[in-house]
C-alpha cells in the first residue's frame, strides 16, 4: 500500500509556452506547462494538473465549444484527444509536422489545424465512439508561408487564416458558390491575429508591426449560396479518372483539396463575395517601435486585446479603435492572450518568466497572478503539518506553496543570488534559506517579512543548511572555507565556527530527538557534533567515497548517507556502526546527452544520488539524482521497491538511453550544430546585465534531473524538485488491494450482516481486515452518533491506530464534519495514554489529522467572518431603513394633522356662515 503513489499535481510552474484557453463557464484557465496541462480554477482558487502528458513540450491546445474535449498538440505535431470530464486520453494522432494553431468551429462539428502553409479541416470527434476520431474533410492551400492563426464565423460557414507571408485568406467551410477562397493583403509584416465580427463576414486583421486593418464585406452570412452539383453526363474516361483520384485521396487521407490563387476573380453568374478596406490603424503612433506578439478579440463586447514584446497590453474598442486602457504587466514579451466567455477577464501568458496573469479590465485589478521559478528549483521543504511547501530556486526567490490549492501565496526576493537550501522551523511559521550571496535569511509567515539575516565573518557561499528541533540553532556549511557556522535564531549572533572537515561541506542534518548535528563532506567522512558539549565532535564515521547527502530517520535512530560512488550507507548514530548499504548506481539509469561522446552506460558509472529522504514511518527511503528516475528502497530489506519516472518529455536532454542514429552524420551529431535563435526551441539565456533587446540570444536543452526530495510529514505524499517543476505524488488507495489478517469469513456480506445485527465494533474490525475504503466508510457512517463512544471504547488496540488514520483521511474531504470530529475526539480521549506511548509510530497519522482539522478550521473561520460581516451590514441597513421609515411616518402624520386642521377650519367657517 505504501508504494501506491501516483502523480497528483505540478507546482512551481504555471505556464511555459503555447496558447491559453478559458473554460466554457469562463471561471478556469487551461494553461500548457511543459508537456502537461494545468487547470486553474479562479473562483475556488485551486489548481489541478491533468494526468496526461505528451512526448514533447505542448505547442497549442484547442478546446471544444462545449468544454468537454481538448486537442493537445506538441512541438513535433503529435496530438492527444483528451476528455476534460474523465481526464483520460481518448485518441492519439500525429500530424507529422509542427502545428501552429488549432481551432474548433462554434457548432463543434469541425476543427481546423494549420501546419506549414496548409489549413486542414477535420470532422470533430462526436459523442459516439469512432474507430478514427480524426477524419480529414478538406485541405486548404493558398498562403505561400507558414500559417499562424485561425478564426471562425459564428455560424461555422467560413473561417479565416493568417500567414507569415503577410496575407490573410478567407475560406468557405462548405462549397459556397460565391465564396470558395478570398485573399487579403494590406500588411507589411507577419499576421498575428485575424478575427470575424459578430454574425458577419467583416474582418479585423492585426500584424506584428502594430497595424490593424478593418475589412468590410459586401455580403452577409445569409447571402452565401451552396454550389449546385452539375449533373452532366460523364464519359467513361472521366469516371475512371475520378475513381483513381478518389482512391488516391482515400489512401493519402487528404480529403477534398481546395487550392487558392492570389488573382482577380473571374466573372460568374453568381455575384462573388468582395472585401474592401474600411480603415487602417496603427498601434505605435509615438514611434517607440515594439513588436505586437499576441492578440485576442471578444465579439460580443467588440474589445480587442493586444500584447507586445515589452510586456505592455492595449485594450481597444472596435471598429472605432478607441483606446480603453493600456498597462505594463511584465518586462518580458506577452506570448499568449485569451478572453473568457463573458469578456470580463483577460488571461496573459509570458513564457520568458513563466508568468500567468488574469486581469479584470473593468475594475482594473488582478484576478490571478502567479509566477513559477524561471530557473531551476534547487531545494524544497514541507511544513511540519504538511500544509505548505517552500521552494528555493536559482533565480534567487523563495516561494511558499499551499499543497491544497497548489498555488504560491508569498514570494520572498531578498536574496541576490541562487538559493541552495530551504527549510521550515519546527513551529511551521518561520522559513530559513541559504544562498550563494553569502547570507542566510529567516522569513516570518505571519507578517511575510525577512526578520533575520545571518552572515559569516568572512564572505562565504553557503551550500547546506539545517535548523535544530527547537528552532533556536541555525547552521550552514560553506563551499569554499570547509567550515560550519552556527547562529542563534533569537539574537541573530554567530555562536561558533566548527572546523575539522578537509573538504567542502556538502550536507547538514540535525537529529530529530537529540542536539546532535551530522555533517558530511567531500573528505569522505560524516562527523557528529554534540551541541550540548561545547560543540565537540562526538563521532567520525569513515566513508568509502565523497559524502554528498546525509539525513536522519524520523525517530533519530538511523543515519543514511549518499556517496559519490552511488551507494547509500546506513549507520547507527549511537554506536557509530554501519548497519547496511544499497548499491544504487545501476538503478539511476542515466540517459545519454546529445553532446556526450560516451554511452549512457559508461556515463552512469560517474553518477550518484544527490538527494535522500526517509518516509514518515522510516521503513523506506527515497533517492534521486541526475536522472529521470526516483527510486524508493526498503531500508530493512535493502532492496529496490519501485522506480518512478518523473518525466517522459523528450524536450529535455538526457532522456533517452541511445542517441537517434538519424541525427548522426559523418561530421558528428546534428544536435551539436548551433542553430542560433531559430524558432524559439529550448530556453533563452540572455547576456548578463542585458534587460531587453539581447541580440546574442542562445538556446539550450535543459537536462533532466532531481535536485531535492521530501516526504510529507503526514506520510500520504512526497514531492520532488525537478527540471520540469515541483512534482507532487500522492498515495492512491484505489490502486492496491491490501487486506489485513484476511480470512474466509471476512466478506462484504458478513460485514453488512454484522451491521444489521447492530454489532458495530465487530463490523468495524471486519471492514478493516478487508481494507476496502468504500466499505470502511459505509460501516463507519452507519454507526449511530450516540454509539460512537461505546464503539471506540470496545475496539482492540491494534485497530485504534488504523481507525484514527482512516478518520484523518475521510475528514480531509468529507462534509460530515461533526461526525468524524466526534470519532477523532473519542479515539484520542479513550486511548490517549496508549497512543502516547507509541507517539513516534503514529506521528504521521496525528499530523494528517491536524492538517485536515486546520484546513476545515480555516475554511469555516473565513465563512463565519463573511457571514458576520453580512449580518452586521444587514442590521445596519435595516436600522437605516427603519429610521427612514419612522421619519416618513412622522412626516405623513404631520401632513395628516395639517389636513385635519384645514378640514376643521373649513367646517367651522361653514357653520359660522
Amino acid at each position: 500500500m505504501k508504494f501506491a503513489y501516483r502523480f497528483s499535481n505540478l507546482l512551481g510552474a504555471v505556464y511555459r509556452q503555447g496558447n491559453l484557453n478559458f473554460s466554457k463557464d469562463g471561471n478556469a484557465v487551461i494553461s500548457p506547462v511543459g508537456n502537461r496541462i494545468s487547470i486553474f480554477d479562479l473562483k475556488n482558487n485551486t489548481s489541478e494538473t491533468l494526468p496526461v502528458s505528451t512526448t514533447k513540450n505542448i505547442r497549442c491546445v484547442g478546446l471544444s465549444p462545449d468544454g468537454n474535449l481538448a486537442i493537445v498538440v506538441d512541438e513535433d505535431g503529435a496530438a492527444l484527444l483528451v476528455s476534460l470530464i474523465t481526464r483520460a486520453v481518448l485518441h492519439h494522432f500525429h500530424f507529422h509536422k509542427p502545428v501552429n494553431s488549432i481551432c474548433f468551429s462554434p457548432d463543434g462539428r469541425k476543427f481546423v489545424v494549420t501546419k506549414e502553409n496548409v489549413a486542414l479541416m477535420y470532422h470533430a470527434p462526436g459523442k459516439q465512439r469512432e474507430f478514427n476520431a480524426f477524419v480529414l474533410d478538406k485541405s486548404y492551400y493558398g498562403p505561400y508561408d507558414e500559417t499562424t492563426c485561425i478564426d471562425w464565423t459564428d455560424d461555422s460557414k467560413c473561417f479565416v487564416v493568417g500567414s507569415k507571408d503577410m496575407s490573410t485568406w478567407v475560406f468557405g467551410a462548405e462549397r459556397w458558390a460565391n465564396l470558395i477562397y478570398y485573399s487579403l493583403g494590406g500588411h507589411k509584416d507577419v499576421i498575428v491575429g485575424c478575427f470575424f465580427e459578430k454574425d458577419s463576414l467583416d474582418l479585423y486583421t492585426v500584424s506584428q508591426d502594430g497595424t490593424l486593418c478593418v475589412w468590410e464585406s459586401d455580403t452577409e452570412l445569409d447571402g452565401l449560396v451552396l454550389k449546385k452539383s452539375q449533373n452532366k453526363p460523364k464519359s467513361l474516361r472521366q469516371e475512371e479518372e475520378e475513381d483513381e483520384e478518389e482512391e488516391e485521396r482515400m489512401e493519402g487521407q487528404e480529403g477534398e483539396v481546395i487550392r487558392g490563387k492570389a488573382e482577380a476573380p473571374k466573372e460568374k453568374k453568381t455575384k462573388n463575395v468582395r472585401y474592401k478596406q474600411r480603415s487602417k490603424h496603427f498601434f505605435n503612433k509615438e514611434g517607440d517601435f515594439n513588436n505586437l506578439t499576441a492578440a485576442a478579440y471578444h465579439k460580443s463586447t467588440h474589445i480587442l486585446v493586444t500584447g507586445f514584446a515589452s510586456g505592455i497590453f492595449h485594450l481597444h474598442e472596435l471598429p472605432e479603435f478607441n483606446l480603453i486602457h493600456s498597462l505594463s504587466i511584465s518586462d518580458q514579451r506577452i506570448t499568449s492572450v485569451a478572453i473568457n466567455s463573458s469578456g470580463d477577464w483577460i488571461g496573459f501568458g509570458c513564457s520568458g518568466m513563466g508568468q500567468l496573469l488574469v486581469w479584470e479590465w473593468q475594475s482594473e485589478s488582478y484576478v490571478f497572478k502567479q509566477q513559477g521559478h524561471f530557473n531551476n528549483m534547487a531545494s524544497l521543504a514541507y511544513s511540519p503539518d504538511g500544509q505548505y511547501i517552500v521552494t528555493g530556486g536559482d533565480d534567487g526567490k523563495v516561494k511558499v506553496w499551499n499543497t491544497n490549492s497548489g498555488l504560491c501565496f508569498v514570494t520572498f526576493t531578498e536574496h541576490t543570488s541562487s538559493i541552495t537550501n530551504v527549510t521550515f522551523t519546527s513551529s511551521g511559521f518561520v522559513v530559513v534559506s541559504a544562498s550563494l550571496d553569502g547570507t542566510l535569511r529567516a522569513f516570518d509567515l505571519h507578517r511575510y517579512r525577512n526578520f533575520r539575516t545571518f552572515t559569516s565573518p568572512r564572505p562565504a557561499q553557503f551550500s547546506s543548511l539545517a535548523v535544530d528541533v527547537s528552532g533556536e540553532l541555525v547552521s550552514a556549511g560553506a563551499q569554499d572555507s570547509f567550515e560550519i557556522f552556527l547562529w542563534s535564531m533569537q539574537t541573530g549572533r554567530l555562536l561558533e565556527v566548527l572546523g575539522g572537515h578537509e573538504g567542502p561541506v556538502s550536507c547538514l542534518c540535525f537529529s530529530p530527538v537529540q542536539s546532535i548535528l551530522a555533517s558530511t563532506s567531500w573528505d569522505r567522512t560524516v562527523r557528529l557534533w554534540d551541541m550540548l558539549n561545547s560543540w565537540q565532535v562526538k563521532e567520525t564515521l569513515p566513508l568509502t567515497s565523497d559524502g554528498l547527502y546525509v539525513t536522519y530517520r524520523p525517530d533519530g535512530q538511523e543515519l543514511a548517507v549518499g556517496t559519490l560512488n552511488g551507494e547509500i550507507s546506513f549507520w547507527n548514530p549511537n554506536t557509530a556502526t554501519q548497519t547496511g548499504s544499497v548499491a544504487g548506481r545501476h538503478d539511476l539509469e542515466m540517459g545519454r546527452k546529445e553532446t556526450d561522446k560516451i554511452t549512457a552506460k559508461q556515463s552512469a558509472k560517474g553518477k550518484s544520488f544527490t538527494s535522500l529522504c526517509y518516509s514518515a514511518d522510516g521503513e523506506s527511503i527515497l533517492a534521486g539524482g541526475q536522472s529521470k528516475f526516483v527510486c524508493i528502497y526498503n531500508v530493512k530489506e535493502q532492496m529496490l521497491m519501485k522506480k518512478f519516472e518523473i518525466s517522459c518529455n523528450l524536450s529535455f536532454d538526457a532522456m533517452e538511453e541511445f542517441l537517434d542514429r538519424r541525427k548522426m552524420t559523418e561530421f558528428g551529431s546534428l544536435a551539436l550544430v548551433d542553430e542560433g535563435a531559430g524558432d524559439g526551441d529550448g530556453v533563452n539565456i540572455s547576456l548578463p546585465g542585458v534587460r531587453r533587446g539581447d541580440l546574442s540570444s542562445r538556446h539550450f536543452k535543459p537536462e533532466i534531473r532531481v535536485s531535492s526530495l521530501r516526504f510529507s510529514p503526514t506520510g500520504r505524499s512526497w514531492a520532488a524538485t525537478t527540471t520540469e517543476g515541483l512534482l507532487v505524488y500522492s498515495l492512491d488507495g484505489s490502486l492496491v488491494f491490501d487486506p489485513y489478517d484476511l480470512d474466509l469469513d471476512v466478506t462484504p456480506g458478513s460485514i453488512r450482516k454484522q451491521l444489521r445485527l447492530q454489532e458495530w465494533a465487530s463490523a468495524i474490525v471486519l471492514a478493516f481486515r478487508l481494507n476496502e475504503k468504500a466499505l470502511k466508510q459505509e460501516v463507519l457512517e452507519t454507526v449511530p452518533h450516540e454509539q460512537i463512544p461505546v464503539v471506540c471504547g470496545s475496539l482492540p488496540d491494534i485497530y485504534v491506530e488504523k481507525l484514527l488514520g482512516f478518520v484523518a483521511t475521510c475528514l480531509e474531504k468529507s462534509s460530515h464534519l461533526q461526525f468524524y470530529m466526534t470519532w477523532a475526539q473519542n479515539l484520542l480521549m479513550l486511548h490517549g495514554q496508549k497512543l502516547k506511548n507509541r507517539s513516534g509510530a503514529i506521528l504521521p497519522t496525528l499530523q494528517a489529522l491536524q492538517k485536515s482539522i486546520q484546513r476545515h478550521f480555516d475554511n469555516l473561520s473565513k465563512l463565519c467572518d463573511f457571514n458576520m460581516y453580512n449580518i452586521r451590514y444587514t442590521v445596519a441597513l435595516s436600522k437605516q431603513r427603519g429610521i427612514k421609515r419612522a421619519a416618513e411616518e412622522d412626516k405623513e402624520g404631520e401632513e395628516d394633522e395639517e389636513d385635519e386642521e384645514d378640514l376643521s377650519d373649513e367646517m367651522s367657517e361653514n357653520v359660522s356662515s
